[in-house]
């Protein structure tokens, strides 16, 4: 693999992991404003989501890589135990990283339980597109 190729590979892997930390931070901002009955900041909530996403699109290929499950159909790899034990891995980092990572703006940072329900509300969403799409 070239130079070229692996800067190429880092770039896409960015401006997908944006994209989708987009569309994450847009659930889970309403959701965590609700439980918290207080204004958090957006930009925090979509650090934690680039962040959350960069690390679960990793361990998501690395499991395809692993399984040989990378070209479609993807209906073996939803299937598999090593994505599952990934999915629960990464509710755990994004529900560490929400947590850590937001503030509310009085100056408190959430709670562990409103990251957990934002946490499950993504993942619903995820899990619903993406069985829809396999």
């Amino acid at each position: 693999m070239t130079l070229l190729t692996l800067l190429s590979t880092l770039v896409w892997w960015v401006l997908y992991g944006s994209i989708v930390a987009l569309f994450a931070a847009l659930i889970a901002w309403p959701v965590l404003r609700w439980i918290e009955r207080a204004n958090v900041v957006f930009n925090r909530v979509y650090l934690a989501c680039l962040l959350w996403t960069l690390a679960g699109m990793a361990m998501v290929a690395g499991v395809a890589l692993h399984e040989g499950h990378v070209r479609p159909p993807f209906a073996p790899l939803l299937a598999s135990d090593g994505l599952r034990i990934a999915l629960v891995v990464d509710m755990l980092l994004g529900a560490a990283l929400l947590w850590r990572l937001i503030p509310r703006t009085d100056a408190h940072r959430i709670r562990p339980t409103s990251a957990c329900l934002a946490v499950a509300a993504v993942m619903a969403v995820a899990f619903g597109v993406a069985t829809s799409l396999a």
